[in-house]
């Protein structure tokens, strides 16, 4: 498929419904792994109503119309959790002014990690908290998404040398903290007891 073919692919308003149709599963399961499934519907419809709206911002040569959606959708989950930052900073100010101090400060500091380790087992919540920002989403792009380093430079608006760079650290920090840990799985290799 021609650059002005996939163009117009998204830009017609009838072929529109085949993009969503095509990709709202993946998107769907993508943002569910980030935020759980009780507002993944809500981010997912947000991520294809903002597509719809920019349609005709998409650009085929600038990288696939997948990694331009799974850019909107990395958007969408960070402006979700710096509103709900926003919202528990809140709380917490609300709170000490009724109440007085309360160590539950500290839990508006860390909704990002906090979201990550609801939906994740506790080593690798940890681990994956323990990384920058820029490298839990080129992480979690690399492994829930399936995106490769040129699609995970496009969805983030990075060189897909800082893409590579970012994921070959995060892995590093990783290997660390988990040790026996198949990145290729995303579990944990079985030790040997004997």
């Amino acid at each position: 498929m021609d650059l002005k073919q996939a163009a117009a692919d998204v830009t017609a308003v009838d072929d529109f419904e085949a993009v969503f149709r095509d990709h709202f599963g993946p998107v769907y399961r993508f943002i569910a792994r980030r935020v759980g499934q009780a507002l993944a519907d809500d981010l997912a419809a947000e991520v294809f109503a903002t597509a719809y709206r920019r349609r005709t911002a998409y650009r085929p040569e600038r990288g696939s119309l997948r990694s331009w959606l799974y850019g909107i959708a990395a958007n969408v989950v960070r402006g979700h959790w710096r509103d709900e930052q926003r919202f528990l900073e809140f709380d917490a100010r609300t709170a000490r002014e009724l109440i007085g101090p309360s160590p539950s400060a500290q839990f508006a500091e860390a909704a990002d990690e906090r979201v990550i380790a609801a939906t994740l087992a506790p080593r690798i919540a940890a681990g994956l908290a323990a990384l920058s920002r820029e490298q839990r989403e080129v992480v979690l792009l690399h492994a829930w998404a399936d995106l490769s380093h040129e699609e995970i430079a496009t969805a983030l608006r990075i060189k897909p040398g800082t893409a590579r760079s970012r994921l070959s650290r995060a892995r590093a920090a990783l290997r660390k903290q988990l040790g026996e840990f198949d990145f290729d799985e995303w579990t944990f290799r079985e030790q040997d007891h004997a």
